[in-house]
C-alpha cells in the first residue's frame, strides 16, 4: 500500500521527501493538517507481546525505530517517520485488544483510573545516517464507567483497533475526564514534538518562508 498525501492547505510546506511508515488514519490526518506532503508506506512490522514492561517508554521507542528502519531500507533517500503508541496502567501495557472480550476488560480496568499514554516516535534518513528517537507521555483520567456503557461502546467497533481499547478523537472522548499533556500524543502522534524535528532538519518550513524564497529566487 502506497498513498501520497499532498498538503494543499496548512501553515507549513515540504522541502524534502517524507514517508509516514504507518497505516494509521489518525497519524495521517494529524500530519496532513500541517500542510505537509508525504507518502504513506506501512512498515508491516508487528510489535511483540510486551506483557509486564518495566520500561514502556523504551519499548515504544524500540518499536517505532524498528518500523522506521524497515521502510528506510527500501527508501534510503527519504526521511521516514514512524510511531508506536501504548496505554500503560501502572506497569501493565495495553496494546490493541484481540477482540471484543479483551476490549471490555481493558475498559473496565481503566474505568475511574488514571493511566499513561506513551508514544515512541522515530525520524530517520538511512542515506544520511541521521536518526532521531524519543517518547512522549500523556496522563489520561477516565470517569467511572458502568458495564452497560462499556458494552455499548465496544459494540460500536471503535475500540477494536486502538491501544487501550479507546479512541479519544472519536466516541471514546466521552470516557475521558481529563488529559494532562499532549492531546495529539493520545491520538497517536505528538504533533508539537514531531514538528520541532521537521523544522530543525528543514524537512518542512513555514509557508511565509517558502513565499520569501520564491520571491528571492524569481526573476
Amino acid at each position: 500500500m502506497k498513498d501520497r498525501c499532498d498538503g494543499s492547505h496548512g501553515p507549513y510546506r515540504s522541502l524534502q521527501p517524507l514517508i509516514l511508515a504507518s497505516a494509521s488514519p489518525r497519524r495521517r490526518e494529524l500530519l496532513r493538517m500541517l500542510g505537509v506532503d508525504f507518502r504513506v508506506v506501512p512498515s508491516g512490522a508487528e510489535e511483540g507481546n510486551p506483557g509486564t514492561c518495566k520500561d514502556a517508554a523504551g519499548q515504544v521507542e524500540c518499536w517505532a525505530r524498528e518500523k522506521a528502519m524497515v521502510v528506510a531500507k527500501v527508501h534510503p533517500d527519504h526521511w521516514v517517520l514512524a510511531a508506536d503508541t501504548e496505554v500503560v496502567l501502572r506497569r501493565r501495557v495495553f496494546s490493541k485488544p484481540s477482540g471484543p472480550r479483551e476490549a471490555k476488560q481493558m475498559l473496565r480496568d481503566l474505568s475511574g483510573r488514571s493511566h499513561r499514554v506513551i508514544t515512541g516516535v522515530c525520524l530517520l534518513h538511512e542515506g544520511r545516517g541521521i536518526q532521531r528517537v524519543r517518547s512522549v507521555t500523556t496522563r489520561v483520567l477516565f470517569r467511572p464507567l458502568s458495564d452497560l456503557e462499556v458494552d455499548a461502546y465496544v459494540k460500536t467497533g471503535e475500540p477494536l483497533d486502538k491501544a487501550g481499547a479507546y479512541g479519544i478523537q472519536g466516541m471514546g472522548a466521552s470516557l475521558v475526564r481529563s488529559v494532562t499533556g499532549s492531546y495529539t500524543n493520545v491520538v497517536g502522534l505528538p504533533l508539537s514534538e514531531t514538528l520541532e524535528w521537521l523544522l530543525q532538519l528543514e524537512i518542512v518550513v513555514p509557508v511565509g518562508r517558502v513565499d520569501a524564497m520564491e520571491t528571492v529566487g524569481g526573476p
